[in-house]
């Protein structure tokens, strides 16, 4: 390849020895130009290569937008700082499935929808009893969730636009549900049913804390902050779990066994189990005092300890939701009388070192949203187990939002991603007794 030069607003122009092809360029509302490069076999006989598709556009979304080198997330337009603030869960789970923030009226009835079906049909309970009592929740959740599709088959015509949407609510309210199911059955204690005049967060607090003989009163500050943490997590643009999710979906496969690919792909450590290693991170550095050491550690080269809950893929300045998060985390350690926490006090200290030390201003190591909702959850009451469950209870609304803009989108075709073959070439097959 001898260059590819943009040429115009338009097209840029792909020249490979003496050959030279015209490739359009797309312009979207905001973020990059992208090359066009659809048809590039089809004229050239020849593809790209893009290890992890850092720099290949899989699909057109309206959905998220994220300036990584700003520092911004964008849900269908809005900044998350004003949702996670001043809105609720159920109005941003509206707002990525119909692209509009609801009015008064919308929201109430979209709340009543996710509220009615919030219940599992009852022989789930027999489904869950036959996991083993210390099966990591999340296989637990990658089964259920797929064995939905067995218990709901009236909404898994994909080319059905209301089976589609009634999919999209059930996916919605019974996260919640077979998440505390799964937290309930790892420790030994009996499932709790949904009560449909509680909100979505308290609904699921209570579903994981209550026990049969003591009422539960769920605290606001709690819900509050839970619900925050569903919203700063519920959509992040084509991100490894996402683009599963759209590619099982390309397949024409039921909603509810591309969710729980989703899930099986979140599990992963590299994805969403970052605030578990975060947290795992502060306790092995132990005290404030112990933190230049690891500081020197961490600017070794050929130290393998790295600190967990800095930097990221994406974002190249301050990751915008670990500003809201780092405030919930305070309000919740607050209210719960938890002043003195070792691990806040690393990780306020740690942050300070971040954002000054030129180490990590020259990388643009900043803090991001995982720093700090492992402590969150843990003062929650959470074990470590349940982190990246709750990360696809919050995701899920994304992802469902993903796969119907991918099935209404007309132009959406099977994913077929090509190659680089370096194996061996032709080679014709000898019988066992003349091999040598």
């Amino acid at each position: 390849m001898d260059a590819i030069d943009g040429n115009s607003a338009k097209s840029a122009t792909l020249t490979i020895g003496n050959e030279s092809w015209e490739l359009p360029i797309l312009n979207g509302t905001v973020g990059p130009d992208v090359i066009d490069i659809g048809k590039l076999y089809a004229q050239t006989g020849k593809f790209t290569y893009d290890p992890g598709f850092t720099s290949t556009a899989s699909c057109e979304s309206q959905i998220t937008y994220i300036d990584g080198d700003e520092g911004i997330l964008l849900y269908r337009g809005y900044p998350i700082e004003q949702l996670a603030e001043s809105g609720d869960f159920l109005e941003t789970c509206y707002l990525l499935l119909y692209g509009e923030l609801p009015t008064a009226a919308q929201k109430a009835d979209f709340d009543y929808r996710v509220t009615r079906h919030t219940m599992v049909h009852e022989q789930m309970s027999r489904f869950f009893h036959g996991f083993r009592r210390d099966a990591h929740p999340m296989s637990v959740m990658v089964a259920s969730v797929g064995a939905l599709s067995a218990f709901y088959h009236d909404s898994t015509d994909i080319s059905d636009p209301q089976q589609r949407m009634i999919a999209s609510i059930r996916m919605i309210a019974k996260m919640p549900t077979l998440a505390a199911m799964a937290y309930k059955y790892s420790i030994g204690q009996p499932f709790v049913y949904p009560k449909n005049d509680l909100d979505y967060a308290s609904n699921f607090l209570r579903m994981c804390f209550s026990v049969p003989c003591e009422e539960y009163k769920a605290n606001p500050i709690l819900s509050r902050a839970i619900d925050r943490i569903f919203i700063l997590h519920a959509d992040h643009e084509q991100n490894a779990s996402t683009s599963t999710v759209r590619l099982a979906g390309s397949s024409g496969a039921n909603p509810f066994a591309c969710i729980a690919a989703g899930i099986a792909c979140l599990w992963g450590p590299a994805h969403g189990g970052a605030n578990e290693a975060a947290l795992k991170m502060l306790g092995e550095i132990g005290s404030v005092e112990r933190i230049p050491e690891y500081i020197k550690r961490a600017k070794d080269k050929n130290d393998p300890f790295r600190l967990m809950g800095f930097g990221h893929r994406v974002y190249k300045n301050y990751d915008p939701r670990a500003k809201i998060m780092q405030k919930t985390c305070h309000e919740v350690l607050g209210e719960l009388g938890i002043k003195d926490d070792p691990l806040l006090d690393i990780a306020v200290e740690l942050e300070r070192i971040a954002l000054q030390d030129e180490y990590f201003v020259e990388r643009k190591l900043y803090p991001n949203i995982d720093f700090y909702s492992g402590i969150t959850l843990r003062a929650l009451g959470f074990p470590t187990s349940m982190f990246t469950v709750l990360f696809a209870l919050a995701r899920t609304v994304g992802w469902i939002g993903q796969w119907k803009e991918m099935i209404e989108d007309p132009g959406q075709r099977i994913g077929r991603p090509r190659q680089l073959y370096t194996g061996a070439t032709h080679r014709d097959y000898v019988p066992i007794a003349r091999r040598k």
